[in-house]
């Protein structure tokens, strides 16, 4: 349990800090111009408004999550102990846990009023 709980730790903090490098940061210096794809799914699903958001956040909300649900899936794939499981595994459990976490993100800023629901 232990072991697992490190796993989860060291490739939570290894994502986020790749996302940080990579995403947020290449996405705060074109604000506005090109959105990630995860801020497009918002704005689609969810009517995200994007006048109403502090962008800033809302890339760093994106990067916590990403790294939660990366690490979260190679935690519960690595307690299998074949490569064809974890392979399967891994592919069953991707798209699931992206909208699943996502939905939360979305709930987050209709409560919070910054989309275009009505």
């Amino acid at each position: 349990m232990v072991q697992e709980l490190v796993l989860f730790l060291l490739c939570f903090i290894l994502v986020l800090i790749v996302y940080e490098i990579f995403i947020v940061s290449r996405a705060k210096k074109n604000k506005g111009k090109k959105y990630p794809m995860e801020v497009k799914y918002l704005m689609v699903r969810y009517k995200l408004n994007m006048k109403k958001v502090d962008y800033p956040q809302l890339l760093q909300i994106i990067a916590l999550v990403s790294s939660f649900d990366i690490s979260l899936i190679v935690t519960i794939v690595s307690m299998l102990n074949t490569y064809l499981w974890q392979m399967l595994i891994a592919l069953v459990l991707v798209i699931p846990v992206i909208f699943v976490s996502y939905h939360f993100v979305g709930k987050f800023y209709i409560k919070k009023g910054m989309t275009d629901h009505a």
